[in-house]
């Protein structure tokens, strides 16, 4: 019997994330803290990170949600 095979989650940190998102700090803050962001953990006391396919996952949501116009644009 094969074994499963285990998943290796990819793990970015916070300028990784910057270059994935055009967001600044606060914003990625502000959207976390209203659970419209993915949520940042720590991996030790000092090294906080994000996961990468969830942060993709959010990225591909919102261009669906552009595309289907459900965003609202600033006037």
């Amino acid at each position: 019997p094969s074994r499963p095979r285990a998943v290796i989650k990819r793990t970015v940190r916070r300028h990784q994330l910057r270059e994935m998102v055009a967001l600044a700090d606060t914003t990625i803050y502000e959207l976390e803290q209203r659970g419209k962001f993915p949520r940042r953990f720590y991996l030790t006391p000092r090294c906080v990170v994000w996961d990468a396919s969830e942060v993709e996952s959010w990225i591909e949501e919102r261009r669906r949600a552009t595309a289907a116009q459900l965003i609202e644009r600033a006037p």
